[in-house]
């Protein structure tokens, strides 16, 4: 599933409801991955748009993969302190 390029409050409850329909059309035990790349504006809403998507598939036993996260959104997911329930977490540098 691609997010669109805009998601802010004004966009948060069309990308919920899509997130939800690709959450319900997968089977437990399948993983969805969700296409952050296009991301260039976003608020606080993507991330309870993605935070939702989350708990719907964690009770349908369908795991989450968010991938391409922009900056911005692993930086307001870091202030929330929300990164590794996303699956955003930096990879520890050696």
């Amino acid at each position: 599933m691609q997010l669109p390029a805009r998601l802010t409050m004004r966009e948060g409850r069309a990308a919920s409801a899509a997130l939800a329909t690709g959450v319900a059309a997968a089977a437990g035990g399948e993983r969805l991955v969700i296409d952050a790349s296009a991301l260039q504006e976003l608020d606080t809403a993507a991330l309870a748009v993605l935070l939702q998507a989350r708990r719907d598939a964690q009770a349908r036993g369908v795991e989450v993969v968010v991938e391409g996260a922009p900056p911005q959104l692993r930086r307001i997911a870091a202030l929330y302190g929300v990164e590794a329930l996303l699956g955003l977490a930096q990879p520890a540098s050696t």
